[in-house]
């Protein structure tokens, strides 16, 4: 939003981002839970680590058709994709208590993955509509601080609620507060006009990103950075319970200091990005995040050093992630929508590979997860660097 909009207009973008962090908290605490609590899952649902695993890893496979999924927020509209992307997720989700399965639990997870990348692309091209590229830095790292509160109040309340009432028992919470969300957003947002709901066809918004060379060079950057922060993440919750026999309520605990490391990251992207530009700040992150993967097994030979190399693994990775997103909303902005489903489809397929790499590498040890982390990320600040320009 340019600097002239009324002081009305922009008091009221504010609001708007503090309910984007809001909402984003319960889908994210959603999209998360399955991290630290994957062991204990499994145990409920009657399978071994891998097979649950496999579940997460096909709901990032749906990332493959984000473009298809996100770009309803070119064609629909901004509001109307937002709220359908919060009733399947409750949909989703409300399911899994009455019915504790594997399949259901794998369809919620599906559900979850559709939602996310539906909400958050639309979401996303809402604010590039709105927010001049100069302080979108700022606007971002606002609404992603529903990201790190999801590991700093709600995977610890997960962690509580499993630990009383079972594995399932967090489900049907999260649903409620889905349909919440989406009424709030319903009576909140501008209706959409018909300048959004008419926007080009998927398949013109996808033939202008497949021929923008920086575009798809800043997808595969996203795809590789995402990949290499999955192949840690789809393990840590076992690596802390089975070096330091943690109990559930402690994973939920150890959450927090992941929390505060995407928190801090993401004060540092609304504090730094925007000045440093968006290019450079990703390469600084890129390059931290590599060395905080090499770190990470070496500082975990204790407890408190876990916590520590935890810490700068997940802060750096806020910082990279954070910082590519507005550069990503300004490199198509005739597709915005579509370029945005499209980074997060690149999200989710690196998440799907390192969902598959991550237990694999695990056996060999969590070494072996911390140098393939790295030596992904490297690959990745290689083509930020050969082909990316803001």
């Amino acid at each position: 939003m340019p600097e002239s909009a009324p002081p009305r207009a922009r008091l009221r973008l504010r609001y708007q981002l503090i309910l984007f962090a809001a909402v984003r908290t319960v889908m994210n605490t959603g999209h998360r839970l399955v991290y630290p609590f994957l062991p204990v899952i499994a145990r409920g649902l009657g399978v071994d680590l891998q097979t649950a695993a496999l579940a997460v890893s096909a709901r990032s496979l749906l990332g493959f058709f984000g473009p298809a999924i996100g770009s309803a927020g070119d064609r629909l509209g901004r509001r109307r994709a937002m709220v359908t992307a919060l009733m399947m997720l409750g949909v989703g989700f409300a399911l899994v208590r009455p019915f504790p399965i594997y399949l259901v639990f794998a369809l919620a997870l599906a559900l979850n993955s559709i939602a996310k990348i539906l909400f958050d692309s639309s979401m996303q091209a809402y604010l590039g509509d709105l927010v001049q590229y100069s302080r979108r830095g700022l606007a971002i790292a606002v609404t992603e601080l529903g990201w790190s509160l999801a590991s700093l109040i709600g995977l610890p309340l997960v962690g509580l609620v499993i630990a009383h009432s079972g594995w399932s028992a967090a489900f049907p919470w999260i649903a409620a507060l889905a349909f919440g969300a989406a009424c709030v957003l319903y009576i909140v947002l501008p209706a959409d006009g018909q300048a959004l709901a008419s926007r080009m066809r998927l398949s013109d918004g996808l033939r202008v990103v497949a021929r923008h060379r920086i575009a798809l060079a800043a997808l595969a950057v996203g795809l590789l950075i995402t990949t290499a922060n999955e192949v840690v993440n789809i393990v840590f919750g076992a690596w802390l319970e089975q070096a330091f026999a943690l109990q559930i309520v402690a994973l939920g605990a150890a959450s927090i200091v992941i929390g505060a490391a995407e928190l801090a990251g993401e004060g540092f992207v609304a504090g730094f990005t925007d000045r440093l530009g968006k290019v450079r700040s990703v390469a600084l992150g890129i390059l931290l995040n590599s060395v905080a993967a090499i770190l990470l097994p070496i500082l975990g030979q204790t407890l408190p050093g876990a916590g520590v190399g935890l810490f700068l693994f997940y802060v750096t990775f806020e910082f990279t992630l954070v910082s590519a997103i507005p550069l990503m909303t300004e490199l198509v902005p005739a597709a915005r929508a579509t370029v945005m489903a499209s980074n997060i489809s690149a999200h989710a397929l690196g998440r799907a590979l390192g969902a598959l790499l991550g237990p694999a590498l695990f056996a060999l040890g969590f070494a072996a997860n911390g140098v393939a982390a790295a030596g992904l990320n490297l690959l990745a600040l290689l083509l930020l660097v050969l082909y990316v320009r803001e």
